[in-house]
């Protein structure tokens, strides 16, 4: 039987290869190189700590059940091994065979403890003695003291020490403090890494002893936040025990140097509980997302030119007249586009100017990821202190995410905010504000619906859109949305919206059946981070052998199979670059209420748990202009001469586009460019129906 579905598994560490390709971009400035590289590592650890360590789970209670593709919990854990191990080997290769000597080549050189000079070494040494040495602790192995707790992703040096007077030998572990810096420059443009200089050191830790042996490791455990919600009185206290606990996850992946010993080996797999096949060697460093710290060179000449974050042409105009934000929606919608255009200025200045505004009685938010010192959930404080009411729907369930909104939710809720925490069994992914505001003649309800987390850190690298609106029916849909969400209610009829999990898949089947009805004359544009929904799947079958033309942008994982498909009428791309492509665009060329195209952005990704398992919101994109934004930005990423990935018919993701990644064939740069020019920002000369003009 014809595989028609590409293991959802397998397609991550694919993912995952796109984005190590970008390292081996010779025309992507050195700094930005070693950037991917980074982000391949830490995407494998997320990858580990939560997808691997599922299987594992599904393993140990015996379960046999077959994934879309056909195959087992414990066939895909054998598949995981030979894939990761694979990219793993072509990871290395290019850092130290390649990216490494190019960096020395441009004057910074990275050494390992043997290549210093005796100065160096000396140097470093009272650097040690001062700054590295108090922080350390040894913890040795003996009757007295069972083997150490291994935190989840901390970096240990394990070592055998001996008593050359007994003869007793001891195992102990020293942590590599996270607070300290990866590398030490030495300010003449070579750098060590810290665990050089701490192994080079020990005899300072052990005083008297024999460092008979000492090797570096790393244990990834299972992270992924298991909890009851219907048995759970208190979500929050719920949530906080479950962050204690999940520390103490299992052991799932045991990284080594490659020439460890094998009786440590032995110890670490006796102790850690884990087997063989969960031990990944590495030729260099553990934990390459170090490679992050060398953005800290004053190199600017090896980093990315800086693109500009631009205000919203509109925003900008009423700011230079002294007019409110409000005053800007009321006119008619808006739209705005991070990073390219500016968060702080949009969706933060909209929420700090609600915050002091004594005519705004209600403000009522969802908050799935925000940051730490988030400008946001300060204006929120404020408004409550102010005395507005203020209602925050935070989701404490967020993956890695949990305990800085736990730290958010006592927050507001000390500073009297109505924190509630959403619908049990779902988890509430859409981004949506609703600001209630008295204009003397009439109440009116702002509402902003995104693509994106209200998150002043990721705003700056993740690239996501947002409407901001005082349309009626879609204020009384999102007030009656919260209702459900922080009240008792089962409301099915809204009068725009489209939300998860009542009948987003089935307004996205209409859609598609209507698609269908027109045949070759059907077309089909979707932009997702994920598709993975089998059912889902195959009604995109279905419209493709049905000869509708149907685009999709895939940044990550895409469990399709073009070679399912006879038609030729099914493409696929992933576009990656400096920012993360992070929007959801839907966009259906006769599912408009006259027969033209409909138009939708919001949270969900075509994966089961977006359709079927989370709040989630897509709102209609009514104003010509936005339509023709988007429009735009489809072009642009799908235009033949940019760099690009492409799902070919054998299955395979392959390059495509010019030979050199430079600003003039990066859709990306194409973008910013565009945006900040002020003659679009005037109008749209260049935006044309996505793909009219363009052969099937």
């Amino acid at each position: 039987m014809e595989r028609r579905f590409f293991n959802r598994e397998l397609s991550w560490i694919e993912f995952d290869r796109r984005v190590l390709h970008l390292a081996v971009e010779n025309s992507i400035p050195l700094l930005e190189r070693f950037k991917f590289a980074a982000i391949c590592s830490s995407n494998l650890d997320e990858f580990f700590q939560v997808r691997v360590a599922a299987l594992r789970d599904q393993v140990a209670a015996d379960v046999t059940r077959l994934s879309a593709d056909g195959m087992t919990p414990l066939q895909q854990l054998g598949a995981i091994t030979d894939a990761v191990s694979a990219i793993q080997r072509d990871q290395e290769t290019l850092v130290w065979d390649h990216l490494i000597p190019e960096l020395a080549r441009e004057g910074q050189t990275y050494c390992r403890w043997s290549d210093l000079e005796l100065d160096e070494r000396d140097r470093l040494t009272r650097v040690f003695d001062e700054q590295i040495f108090p922080v350390l602790t040894p913890l040795a192995v003996d009757p007295a003291h069972p083997f150490p707790y291994v935190s989840n992703l901390a970096l240990s040096i394990g070592v055998f020490v001996r008593d050359s007077e007994s003869g007793e030998e001891r195992f102990a572990r020293i942590k590599i403090p996270s607070m300290l810096q990866r590398f030490m420059f030495l300010g003449n443009g070579r750098f060590v890494a810290l665990d050089e200089v701490i192994k080079a050191n020990l005899q300072e830790l052990f005083r008297g002893m024999e460092i008979r042996n000492a090797c570096t490791f790393r244990v990834t455990r299972n992270a992924d936040l298991t909890l009851e919600e219907e048995e759970a009185d208190d979500l929050l206290q719920a949530v906080e025990m479950e962050l204690r606990r999940r520390r103490f996850g299992n052991a799932v992946r045991l990284e080594v140097e490659h020439d460890i010993d094998d009786e440590m080996l032995t110890v670490l797999l006796d102790e850690l509980e884990i087997s063989a096949d969960d031990v990944y060697y590495h030729r260099g460093l553990l934990d390459l997302t170090c490679l992050h710290d060398l953005k800290s060179l004053d190199r600017p000449d090896l980093k990315d030119e800086q693109w500009s974050h631009v205000t919203a042409g509109r925003l900008a105009v009423a700011d230079d007249q002294g007019k409110s934000f409000f005053s800007v929606i009321r006119k008619r919608d808006l739209m705005v586009h991070h990073p390219y255009e500016s968060f702080s200025s949009s969706t933060e200045e909209f929420i700090a100017q609600a915050a002091a505004d004594v005519n705004v009685q209600t403000i009522k938010v969802t908050l799935y990821r925000t940051s730490g010192d988030s400008p946001i959930a300060k204006s929120l404080i404020a408004a409550a202190e102010r005395g507005a009411q203020v209602v925050v729907l935070i989701e404490l369930k967020a993956r890695f995410d949990e305990a800085t909104n736990v730290t958010w939710a006592k927050a507001l809720e000390r500073a009297g905010v109505h924190v509630t925490y959403g619908v049990v069994g779902l988890k509430t992914h859409s981004k949506l504000m609703l600001v209630v505001r008295n204009e003397g003649s009439r109440v009116r309800r702002y509402v902003h619906i995104g693509t994106g987390n209200y998150n002043a850190k990721t705003s700056r690298m993740y690239e996501d859109l947002g409407i901001f609106t005082c349309d009626d029916s879609i204020g009384e849909d999102v007030s009656r949305l919260f209702n459900q969400l922080t009240g008792f209610g089962r409301e099915r009829d809204y009068e725009k919206l489209v939300i998860a999990p009542s009948h987003l898949r089935s307004r996205l089947y209409e859609l598609i059946d209507n698609e269908i009805a027109f045949g070759s004359a059907g077309h089909i544009s979707i932009k997702v981070n994920g598709i993975t929904d089998a059912d889902m799947i195959e009604k995109l079958y279905e419209a493709a052998e049905a000869d509708v033309r149907i685009d999709l942008l895939v940044r990550g994982i895409c469990c399709m199979r073009p070679s399912a498909v006879a038609q030729k009428s099914l493409r696929v791309r992933s576009v990656l670059g400096r920012y993360l492509e992070h929007s959801r665009m839907y966009r259906f060329a006769h599912g408009g209420s006259e027969g033209g195209p409909a138009f939708y952005i919001g949270s969900a990704d075509m994966m089961e748990r977006n359709l079927d398992k989370r709040v989630e919101v897509l709102a209609p994109v009514n104003h010509e202009k936005h339509r023709d934004w988007i429009d735009s930005v489809l072009s642009y990423m799908w235009a033949d001469d940019v760099v690009a990935f492409e799902l070919g018919p054998d299955d395979r993701w392959q390059r495509v586009g010019p030979s050199q990644f430079s600003a003039e064939n990066d859709a990306q740069a194409r973008i910013s460019k565009w945006v900040t020019s002020s003659q679009i920002r005037l109008g749209f000369p260049d935006a044309t129906p996505f793909g009219s003009s363009r052969p099937r």
